[in-house]
């Protein structure tokens, strides 16, 4: 039953380390794409970005982008 735990729990820190830190927002969706055959990557993944941008799908290919503002509520 120790190997079957043991398993669990590095199964549990492998997954843990792959979650994103402080991004719980999720890229824009992309409505058009370029012409090109392989457009050029800015990055790969969010770890290719500085700490406060994500790499999200662009119109053109993947690129690190900034956490898009929040709408200001209107109570009048």
């Amino acid at each position: 039953m120790k190997p079957v735990a043991a398993l669990l729990l590095v199964g549990m820190l492998l997954f843990w380390t792959e979650l994103p830190t402080g991004s719980a927002w999720s890229c824009p969706p992309v409505r058009f794409t370029c012409a090109m055959v392989n457009p050029p990557n800015q990055c790969y993944t969010d770890q290719h970005c500085p700490r406060s941008k994500k790499c999200c799908p662009t119109f053109c290919g993947r690129k690190c982008i900034s956490r898009p503002p929040s709408l200001p509520i209107s109570y009048g």
